[in-house]
């Protein structure tokens, strides 16, 4: 963006957020480096939608991933094999199945999540502290045009 110009135009929006999307993706993706072999990028996106939204359905959770409810199926089969979510039966209906994370699955939630915290934090460190609030709103209000839990809602866990 041109420092001269006193307007921001949505180009100019459109490609700082393309631009920082790059940036985190890498950034995702360096995160998931000790896991990698353990799940894909689109299965710990599974295991987060579950950390931090709570037990789903299939077809929930496939719309919150992203993928059809076939792709859904054959990844929870996959988790569940590796013992990163489970199914239950719901109790007044026992047709109706909630995909829910396991204490493992948590865990490695919690790891991926930690070292994520601590790339970012470094990332961040040089901003000028008179910049960072304007960011942390311009993020916040980024994050829930998505739809996306902010951070200290599902970061302490959800019972197991």
């Amino acid at each position: 963006m041109n420092p001269s110009k006193t307007k921001v135009g949505r180009d100019d929006i459109v490609d700082a957020v393309l631009s920082a999307s790059r940036v985190l993706v890498s950034l995702a993706a360096r995160s998931l480096g000790d896991v990698a072999e353990e799940v894909t990028l689109t299965q710990y996106r599974t295991l987060v939608v579950l950390a931090s939204r709570g037990p789903q359905s299939l077809i929930t959770l496939a719309e919150a991933v992203n993928v059809t409810p076939p792709t859904a199926t054959r990844m929870a089969d996959r988790l569940v094999r590796k013992g990163l979510i489970a199914r239950r039966h719901e109790q007044g209906d026992r047709r109706l199945i909630r995909l829910t994370l396991t204490r493992r699955g948590r865990t490695l939630v919690d790891a991926v999540t930690a070292r994520r915290r601590s790339e970012i934090a470094n990332l961040l460190a040089p901003i000028p502290a008179n910049q960072k609030l304007a960011l942390v709103d311009s993020l916040r209000r980024l994050a829930a045009a998505a739809g996306e839990v902010p951070e200290q809602d599902w970061s302490l866990g959800w019972d197991l």
